[in-house]
């Protein structure tokens, strides 16, 4: 190896580095080992969700507890978790992802299964399963072994799925037992972000139009069903229609959320000044942190917010794209998956917020409080990075092979 060489140890993979590529300020196409605007995109949203949690979670924290840090503290736990969770994911290969997504789907199956049995409830859902000092939500976990168990499938059935019903039906199937399990405890939103993400792989492998166009007919008539089926999923829907009809009962939350974002105005009452967490918003910190960013930052504040939401998942279809253009299927139907995942369920977060769609209780990606979704999705995120890096290490791999 030459004094301008250098052997790069990262992610658990090596490659020849050459120096004079580390210090020119336009680098060759293919010479970063990760994508770093994707790395600082998703660390700059942890890092302002902390900066929120503990805007919005003090005075709710300071009145269940007596101590405004609260909610601010077991935040910062979930932040060094997600640290353990990103060294660890971000040294697994994605091939071991791959050839372990059945056992994952059947050990999250097995753990909803317990939730039912031996899971914690709170405010009336059983939602929540206790493993030693840790509460950890199963649900979020179901939506990332599903994904994982998608992309799996679609690459080990893919001509089957284009060319007759029943390896398109095949992983409707399962999905139907985990949306079961799932709105047992209840939890109907993270059924409805399962089932977005598994017609838009399905879509995205090619299936036919007619089974396609089946499912989603299927899907919104099983959600008005289950919307029916159920008093408060109905009156959900009905104070998310017109809040104002009974604005100190069932439209409250929402009320109270349209007028956080109307004090925030362009530029919002500035970073700590919101009056709706003071006790009037309820979830303040966790599912209409939201509205709370809108106050104090204003529209300004939530635009810059969403743009970067949307990089991520536009990001994460890119990765995919380049994936499968180098016939590394699975990575890439996985990046599809995710940055769907974060996609919708930002939209239905943000959705609910103001007032456009039904309140179903799901988080903001990255932002909100809440160990099992900031720390899922956080898995989530790494696995992107690992993708990314295996692609890039391909490619200067086979560049290497060229010029050798």
């Amino acid at each position: 190896m030459s004094s301008q060489e250098r052997q790069v140890n990262l992610f658990g993979s090596s490659v020849t580095w050459r120096w004079p590529n580390l210090f020119k300020g336009n680098e060759a196409p293919g010479t970063q080992l990760y994508d770093r605007a994707l790395l600082f995109s998703i660390l700059s949203l942890i890092s302002f969700g902390f900066v929120m949690v503990m805007s919005a979670s003090m005075p709710e924290a300071q009145s269940l507890t007596g101590n405004p840090f609260h909610f601010v503290i077991r935040h910062i736990v979930y932040l060094i978790g997600c640290v353990v969770i990103s060294a660890v994911v971000l040294q697994v290969e994605m091939s071991h992802w791959q050839k372990f997504s059945p056992m994952l789907l059947l050990i999250v199956g097995i753990m909803l299964v317990a939730v039912l049995l031996v899971g914690t409830t709170v405010n009336g859902a059983k939602r929540w399963l206790t493993i030693g000092p840790i509460r950890i939500q199963v649900a979020e976990l179901a939506k990332f072994a599903f994904a994982i168990y998608m992309s799996g499938y679609l690459v080990r059935r893919h001509e089957e799925i284009r060319e007759n019903a029943k390896g398109f039906y095949k992983p409707i199937v399962v999905f139907a037992v985990y949306a079961v399990l799932i709105l047992l405890q209840p939890d109907l939103g993270t059924v409805v972000v399962m089932f977005v993400g598994t017609v838009g792989l399905l879509f995205l492998a090619g299936a036919r139009l007619f089974d396609f166009f089946a499912l989603i007919l299927t899907g919104v008539l099983a959600f008005v069903a289950l919307v029916l089926l159920e008093p408060y999923r109905m009156r959900r829907v009905t104070s998310f229609l017109d809040p104002w009809q009974d604005p100190f009962g069932s439209g409250y939350q929402l009320t109270q959320s349209l007028m956080a974002y109307g004090r925030g105005d362009w530029f919002g009452q500035g970073l700590g000044n919101s009056i709706q967490k003071l006790e009037y918003l309820p979830e303040a910190h966790t599912d209409f942190i939201f509205a709370v960013i809108g106050e104090e930052l204003g529209f300004v504040g939530i635009i810059v917010v969403l743009s970067v939401l949307l990089f991520v998942s536009l990001r994460a279809i890119r990765l995919g794209n380049l994936c499968i253009a180098i016939d590394k299927a699975f990575e890439g139907y996985l990046a599809y998956s995710i940055g769907i995942w974060i996609c919708f369920q930002t939209v239905v977060n943000v959705g609910a917020s103001i007032g456009m769609l039904p309140t179903k209780g799901l988080t903001l990606p990255f932002i909100s409080y809440g160990g099992s979704s900031l720390w899922v999705m956080t898995a989530a995120a790494m696995i992107l990075i690992r993708i990314d890096h295996e692609r890039r290490l391909s490619c200067i791999k086979a560049v290497q092979g060229k010029i050798n």
